[in-house]
C-alpha cells in the first residue's frame, strides 16, 4: 500500500513591516442649547480643537447639519459653516448638539 502523505498547513509571517493597531477612544457628548446660543456654542467647540464632528439636531431628534472637523483647519474656512449655523439658529428654538471627541 502506498503511504499517505499528510498535508500540513504552514503559516508564514509576512516579511517586512508589521502593522500595529491603535485604538482610538471616541467620546460622544450631547449639549442642549437654545437657538440664540447655538452659534456661540459651536464657535467654542471649534476652538477647543479636540472635536472631530458636530451634529446639530432639532428638538425631535432629526439631524439638521453634520459638521466634520479636521486638525489644523483655519478658522476662515468655517465662515460659511457658521453662516449656515446662524440660519439654523434663526429657525430653531431648541436644539441639541452632539459632539464627537477624540
Amino acid at each position: 500500500m502506498p503511504a499517505k502523505k499528510s498535508a500540513k498547513k504552514t503559516t508564514k509571517k509576512p516579511a517586512g513591516k508589521t502593522r500595529k493597531t491603535v485604538k482610538k477612544i471616541i467620546k460622544n457628548e450631547t449639549i442642549k442649547v437654545k437657538g440664540e446660543h447655538l452659534i456661540k456654542t459651536v464657535k467654542n467647540l471649534i476652538n477647543e480643537g479636540n472635536v472631530r464632528r458636530i451634529t446639530i439636531k432639532d428638538k425631535n431628534g432629526k439631524q439638521i447639519i453634520i459638521i466634520p472637523l479636521t486638525i489644523g483647519v483655519i478658522g476662515t474656512v468655517f465662515a460659511p459653516v457658521l453662516a449656515a449655523v446662524g440660519a439654523i439658529a434663526a429657525l430653531v428654538t431648541e436644539c441639541s448638539i452632539t459632539v464627537e471627541r477624540k
